[in-house]
């Protein structure tokens, strides 16, 4: 059946209701004909209606249909040249998704259907099992709600996978449970509050699909890093997939603004999950193969993989970064959110040529936008081609995820020699990495774990890896670990050996509270969440990855020693500094920080490069961390002293008399729940331990 459409307008791209009908706007330069298809319902096997996009203007093939509104259903077929040499790969038996579409219907499972790999193009029409793109409302009630804006230097991030943190939580809703909803819902909210975090760090929920191999082993894609549609909300969080996705991810975010928390979203514009030359079609390769992906020289059936994916999108052409931007405003000025963490985010920078620019078009462009200009943006600072490790060579504005940091502090406190300098220079803000230009310690985000590899209690219980419940053997996940099992691989009854791994996991975390930058927290630390040593979980939706809150009394005691963590370093000042310290006397200007041995001396060049500098304390002057808020208010720190101390051996340590004379009160000892009170003099610090102290003057 065909259908008279009205010309319409070229912009903007996707479909957009005005209250009387839809516009429609599909941009394809490959394309010799577009067909807008029509369905009445998502499990209807074919369209019951085409419509032929007649309109073109510059590419963009458009119509406006009137009478139609919110909840249609529809999908394209796109008509032209099918010569995959050529990177050209045009076949209108594929039904495709639209790229700019606000929601999909239901998750995406791969069917032969869906591949186009022969010489000719497959007469196959893969329309009966490719879901549909739905016509959506923008209008929401956000009130006069404001966004939080909070200043980097007071943000703690939580990382979580929105199903994975509430799909088994006693006290929410049952039909909320594993969905944006649940993330609303007053227990998660209060979960977080008490925790100290101020921005939830959202796993990708950019609507995603399935892979071919998972689908025989009983397994699916549940991290999501394999997107389809980048403006489109995951449909399977959400109760149905009509639009139901949109009101609730905006209802999830006005109630974690209501609680003062901000949103962030993981996002991957890296690639797609159309994958290699073998893998399904989607959308984008069937709308302009060769516009949206970087093709090989020579042989353009075949992609250049920045990604490991198989893929990667081309951010050099102007209409991929019309797709990002597109979709980052969107979710910005639509779905409120307040920043990007950017998977594998050197692709991006890839521009003009092969290698990494920092003054790549994608940067220059988000720096200007009056939008996005004011949002916080988080690299993950490297992709698999070379030179794609570029740790510290990101713009000024953005924050980077560090995983020197990382590695630093589990091996420091795995008992490594030759780690003291190098733990220091974390301790302090990273400088050595972020302090060039006009770049501060804000501009690390420093972690000791992620969605991706050991969970907390996993790096102190197992020294392998044990990925066997994936399907490959093992031979997925990476070897660089970093951990230690303390003697025994996995769970232990061993009461020494849980206190040890109960000291190592308390010093990891409060190294993590107590270092300049801004600290992230992965989702289950705090509750002893093991993954049982799968260091690459991303297939697993079971117990592997979903929170358990049913937690015992020695993981209820590390909880609330982490919240701890976290009141002490949103109470003292001096612990979320702007600027780096400059750790010398400068003319004019107090000494803001001292580097000191056990035995009170200060730190020099040459026993930084002792063999195993495992104990020293770094004091923080507190009237030189002094600075003014964003309301010209002066922030009084105080002088603060962290003891560390990773050897086995507990060490006396001589405590520094700060200007004449003063008594220490020690705030934090993760070696006991006891805290020693007042010393002047010195303090026996156990081993494996860390002690935050505070300085009183006489």
């Amino acid at each position: 059946m065909m259908k008279h459409a009205w010309p319409g307008r070229p912009w903007p791209l996707g479909s957009s209701w005005d209250g009387q009908g839809v516009n429609f706007a599909l941009w394809s330069k490959a394309a010799t004909k577009v067909e807008l298809c029509l369905f009445d319902r998502p499990d209807a096997p074919v369209e019951h209606t085409r419509v032929v996009l007649a309109e073109n203007t510059a590419g963009v093939w458009h119509a406006y249909l009137p009478d139609v509104g919110p909840g249609q259903l529809y999908a394209y077929r796109v008509h032209g040249p099918w010569d995959p040499q050529a990177g050209l790969c045009s076949n209108p038996n594929k039904l495709l998704l639209d790229p700019w579409a606000k929601a999909i219907t239901s998750p995406i499972h791969p069917h032969p259907s869906m591949y186009d790999i022969g010489k000719a193009p497959s007469t196959v029409d893969s329309a009966p099992h490719l879901p549909r793109c739905v016509v959506i409302n923008d209008s929401f009630d956000w009130g006069d709600q404001e966004q939080p804006r909070v200043p980097w230097h007071d943000t703690v991030i939580y990382e979580c996978h929105v199903r994975g943190m509430t799909i088994k939580h006693p006290l929410v809703p049952e039909a909320d449970r594993g969905a944006y909803l649940g993330l609303a819902a007053e227990p998660i909210i209060e979960h977080l509050k008490a925790l100290g975090v101020t921005a939830l760090q959202l796993m990708p929920v950019q609507h995603f699909a399935h892979e071919k191999h998972l689908g025989p082993l009983g397994l699916n894609n549940y991290w999501g890093y394999n997107p389809v549609a980048t403006m489109a909300p995951y449909s399977a969080y959400a109760s149905g997939g009509l639009g139901q996705q949109v009101d609730e991810f905006k209802t999830m975010v006005k109630s974690l603004h209501n609680a003062g928390i901000e949103v962030l979203l993981d996002v991957v514009f890296n690639h797609t999950a159309e994958g290699d030359h073998l893998g399904p079609t989607y959308n984008l390769k069937g709308i302009d193969n060769q516009a949206y992906y970087r093709l090989q020289s020579g042989d353009q059936r075949r992609y250049q993989d920045y990604s490991g994916c198989g893929n990667t999108l081309d951010i050099r052409h102007s209409r991929v970064v019309h797709l990002v931007m597109d979709a980052m405003r969107y979710w910005v000025s639509e779905m409120h959110v307040d920043g990007f963490r950017f998977d594998l985010a050197s692709t991006l920078g890839r521009d003009p040529g092969e290698s990494f620019d920092p003054t790549a078009t994608f940067f220059q462009v988000v720096s200007q936008d009056p939008l996005l200009r004011g949002v916080k943006l988080i690299a993950e600072s490297w992709d698999v081609g070379a030179d794609g490790y570029q740790l510290g060579a990101y713009p000024a504005g953005w924050a980077e995820w560090n995983d020197r940091y990382r590695d630093t502090v589990r091996t420091f406190w795995r008992g490594d020699k030759n780690n003291g300098a190098q733990l220091a220079t974390r301790l302090a803000g990273s400088s050595d990495i972020f302090g060039y230009g006009v770049r501060g310690p804000m501009s690390s985000i420093n972690y000791v774990t992620c969605h991706d590899g050991f969970t907390l209690i996993d790096l102190v219980r197992y020294k392998n890896k044990h990925n066997e419940a994936n399907g490959e053997h093992n031979k997925d996940g990476s070897e660089h670990n970093l951990s230690s099992n303390w003697g025994v691989e996995g769970p232990s009854s061993s009461a020494s050996i849980i206190k040890t791994r109960d000291q190592i996991r308390c010093a990891m975390m409060a190294t993590l509270a107590f270092s300049q930058g801004v600290p992230m927290i992965s989702h289950g630390d705090e509750l002893s969440h093991t993954r049982k040593g799968n260091n690459n979980p991303y297939c697993q939706d079971n117990e592997i990855n979903w929170l358990n809150w049913n937690i015992d009394a020695r993981d209820s005691a590390f909880l609330d020693f982490v919240r701890t963590l976290f009141a002490l370093r949103a109470e003292h000042s001096v612990l979320r500094r702007r600027a780096f310290f400059h750790g010398r006397l400068l003319v004019g200007e107090a000494k803001d920080l001292t580097w000191l041995l056990p035995d009170g001396g200060e730190i020099n060049d040459k026993n930084w490069s002792t063999d195993n500098l495992c104990c020293f304390g770094m004091l923080i002057h507190g009237h030189a961390a002094d600075y003014v808020d964003e309301r010209g208010l002066s922030i009084h720190g105080r002088t603060l002293l962290v003891l560390i101390n990773s050897c086995i051996q507990a060490r006396s340590f001589v405590l520094p008399g700060v200007n004449g004379g003063g008594l220490w009160h020690v705030l934090l000892d993760t070696s006991s729940a006891e805290p020693a009170g007042e010393k002047r003099d010195q303090i026996e610090l156990a081993g494996q331990s860390l002690m935050l102290m505070e300085f009183e003057a006489l």
